[in-house]
């Protein structure tokens, strides 16, 4: 489990990772109805606020059974959400857990989903006991797979016919990262 007294925030040169809450459903909405954000996301766009509140609900459920946690990303100065990151699925016994993210396309190609994910996962190595953090892609999701590798992350095998979403058999690479992989200084 997850023991956290209460939601962590954590902070970057420019980013803030805060609860997401539903006051943030309109800039959920926003980028989950961006087709080329959910291409590899394994939902269908999202079309309501409804469906962006059912997200955060989902956020919020996870933090309190303990077996994940997803900070809302905004940047220093404005307290917009323009996406998301953290932990899901968590393995108690394994020491494991998965780690997820998402971010407006607008964002794109700037380093914002690198730092976050950075600061992410020092905080679940540090701080949750964690041996092992797992990402599940997709092989032509190209951009996320640069990133993992550019993270540190390994790529351990094709997971084929892993996940049915949105009506498809998905394959999806199984990548890692060990504590033992982070040089500490």
């Amino acid at each position: 489990m997850i023991e956290v007294d209460e939601f962590p925030v954590l902070e970057t040169d420019r980013l803030i990772l805060r609860q997401v809450t539903n006051d943030d459903a309109k800039n959920l909405l926003t980028y989950f109805s961006d087709t080329d954000v959910m291409k590899y996301y394994g939902l269908e766009p999202f079309k309501s606020i409804d469906d962006a509140l059912a997200e955060i609900s989902w956020y919020q459920s996870i933090f309190e059974k303990g077996t994940g946690i997803r900070w809302g990303i905004s940047l220093k100065g404005s307290d917009e959400i323009i996406g998301s990151c953290g932990f899901l699925n968590k393995s108690v016994e394994h020491s494991r857990i998965e780690i997820g993210y998402e971010l407006s396309k607008e964002y794109w190609g700037k380093g914002i989903a690198g730092e976050a994910l950075e600061s992410v996962v020092k905080y679940g190595f540090q701080n949750l006991q964690l041996e092992r953090i797992e990402a599940l892609v997709e092989p032509a999701n190209l951009a996320s797979l640069k990133l993992l590798d550019k993270l540190g992350f390994e790529k351990e095998g094709l997971l084929r016919h892993y996940e049915f979403t949105c009506g498809k058999f998905d394959d999806l690479y199984m990548y890692s990262i060990l504590k033992s992989d982070l040089v500490t200084t």
